[in-house]
């Protein structure tokens, strides 16, 4: 059995906070350990010392020298000193090298179920460009969850009883409209119907008769007679979300969760807080409103009403229910066995007709919702301070993202002024398909690597960038074989798979590596390699996927420097293949250690790894 991947700075930190018990000290900052440099001596470095000067009253290269005089290190530390106020350590290279070959130990499980909710998108047309970071910041978030421990469930929340559903399905009527035309798909239709409706609204007359069909359609859709119709526009969503590699444990439909009674019962739980009431009078009057000043300060009107004087719930009383339910607070949502996705697993989805399943009651709950819902959100959250749950409260995370642009234009699914998701992939897979075609006449598979090539590459562009910040969409740059890309990535893992491929074709794939043979140049890459645990550990804590994405571009072009790397005379200075042979065995090693982690990396952002590009 292999042995995993030693934790080099996790045992640099202990001999460090020993050392620092040694000083007799009882309390310290945080141990940082990181890279040194490329231009400073040694592996890896450490500036407690600096954070340690006002506690101490020592200047930090004093306290640095205390530290060495007291630190007991692995024999794998070859030397150990004083740069500034630095503690420094150079690690035997050997060790090191031989380190970033072996596999990573599987992350201990987490106790505790994290619910991820994303998508989310109304039943009304198709997906368009500003639904695509949502989903993929979601999707890759599930993924690098459960990678950590952690028990993820992912839900997408349907909303069939809300406006834009109604207008979509009346649009269908009000202009006569009964089948797709063939070839066209069905949610793209709807859309094109719910975009045409609101035209017609323009006219103050029609807007007058629309208005009157659409409360209409509003008042079957809650009655649950309009299921069906609903459903085909999902399931025409659902092969959008599955192309793009996002997968469900459930759906989980508005309808069902005002039926089921859980919205009655989350009210009935909040009116029994002081901060819920009904006002006899006022422009509050008859209403259920709840008064978020002692959560939310700063508010100019903090009421909020829940339930309206009419008898109707507002939006916010039905994502409170559904909170209530996520959290375990709510019971009684029934599921069926909706469909198989592609990976094989089952989507489960809540059904009248059902039965109780295991879905909900999670400890932690994230919602991927854009930057502009932050309030709404915040309300949510607060509703569980008001019922006496700040525990709870506190485990409820916004993930806020940006919006996306599309070659600089902003997107208005009302106004049709979208791109759908459907058609962005479409294009970035004929332009890849282009590029194989020119560059590589003989691919063994060209539609399926221009697949995961055009599809990745607008992932990655989805996911590389921080979420608070805005994504201008741009093909050619998404797309490019070079820079902050998909593709980029995935040519550093075809690369690597052609060396190997050309090692088992001379039989030397298995050689026995001599890691004392390694150079600076091994060492550079495997310092690399090694940071691929800390970077996924870090994009979980943080809810941030793009901590692994910029990772991954970082690896690459460690990949790159290694493989284009010359000798001061302009020779090649690191081949694979040609190495002498205790060497080559190395570099080898290296090579199956760096592409297993870049295909780890981007199966973790939901990116596809093509062995020819």
């Amino acid at each position: 059995m292999l042995a995993s991947r030693p934790e080099i700075k996790s045992q640099l930190k202990a001999a460090i906070a020993q050392a620092l018990e040694a000083l007799g000290l009882q309390e310290w900052p945080e141990i940082v350990v990181q890279e040194t440099p490329p231009d400073k001596e040694g592996d890896y470095g450490t500036p407690v010392a600096m954070s340690l000067a006002r506690t101490l009253r020592k200047a930090p290269p004093q306290i640095a020298a205390d530290l060495l005089q007291n630190i007991q290190l692995p024999a794998w530390v070859r030397r150990t000193f004083v740069l500034g106020g630095y503690l420094n350590f150079e690690l035997d290279p050997a060790f090191l090298v031989k380190s970033a070959t072996l596999p990573v130990a599987p992350f201990p499980k987490v106790a505790g179920k994290v619910l991820l909710e994303h998508t989310s998108v109304n039943p009304n047309k198709e997906l368009h460009v500003g639904h695509l970071r949502n989903i993929c910041l979601g999707d890759s978030l599930a993924r690098i969850l459960r990678f950590v421990g952690r028990d993820v469930e992912v839900m997408n929340y349907i909303d069939d009883t809300g406006r834009q559903a109604a207008e979509s399905l009346y649009a269908l009527q009000y202009f006569g409209l009964k089948e797709a035309p063939a070839q066209t798909k069905y949610d793209h239709w709807v859309g094109e119907a719910y975009v045409r409706l609101h035209q017609a609204m323009e006219d103050p007359e029609q807007k007058a008769r629309i208005e009157q069909g659409v409360q209409s359609t509003l008042h079957r859709l809650e009655a649950g007679e309009l299921r069906d119709a609903v459903d085909k526009i999902l399931r025409a969503q659902l092969q959008t979300m599955y192309r793009l590699g996002a997968e469900y444990n459930a759906l989980v439909w508005e309808s069902d969760i005002v039926r089921e009674g859980l919205l009655g019962k989350a009210m009935k739980i909040l009116e029994g807080s002081p901060y819920v009431s009904r006002p006899t009078e006022g422009k509050y009057a008859g209403a259920l409103v709840m008064d978020t000043s002692a959560f939310i300060p700063g508010l100019e009107d903090p009421y909020l009403v829940l339930i309206r004087s009419n008898g109707t719930s507002t939006y916010t009383a039905k994502d409170i229910a559904l909170q209530f339910w996520k959290m375990g607070l709510l019971e009684g949502l029934r599921f069926v066995t909706y469909d198989t996705q592609p990976s094989g697993a089952p989507l489960y989805s809540t059904h009248p007709e059902g039965v109780p399943l295991p879905f909900g009651g999670a400890s932690e709950t994230i919602n991927v919702v854009d930057a502009r819902q932050s309030h709404a959100l915040r309300v949510v959250q607060a509703s569980l301070e008001v019922e006496g749950r700040p525990d709870l409260a506190e485990k409820c995370f916004h993930l806020a993202y940006e919006t996306v642009l599309l070659e600089g234009r902003q997107m208005s699914g009302r106004k049709g002024i979208v791109v759908s998701v459907d058609e962005v992939m479409d294009e970035a897979v004929k332009r890849v398909r282009a590029v194989i075609a020119e560059k590589n006449p003989d691919h063994p598979s060209p539609a399926e690597a221009a697949e995961q090539i055009g599809v990745g590459a607008v992932r990655f562009a989805m996911l590389k960038t921080e979420a608070k910040k805005q994504i201008d969409f741009r093909y050619d740059q998404a797309l490019s074989f070079e820079g902050d890309t998909g593709p980029y990535i995935q040519y550093a893992y075809a690369r690597a798979g052609s060396i190997l491929r050309k090692a088992e074709e001379q039989g030397v794939i298995q050689e026995a590596p001599d890691f004392t043979q390694a150079t600076p140049y091994e060492v550079a890459l495997a310092k690399t390699l090694l940071r691929f645990p800390e970077a996924v550990q870090d994009a979980a804590r943080n809810k941030a996927p793009h901590i692994v994405a910029q990772y991954l571009l970082e690896l690459a072009a460690a990949w790159s420097s290694f493989y284009n790397a010359k000798t001061p005379d302009g020779r090649p200075a690191t081949p694979v293949l040609s190495a002498p042979p205790e060497l080559r065995g190395v570099r080898l090693e290296l090579v199956k250690a760096l592409r297993q982690t870049l295909k780890q990396g981007l199966g973790l952002l939901g990116l596809e790894a093509p062995e020819v590009m």
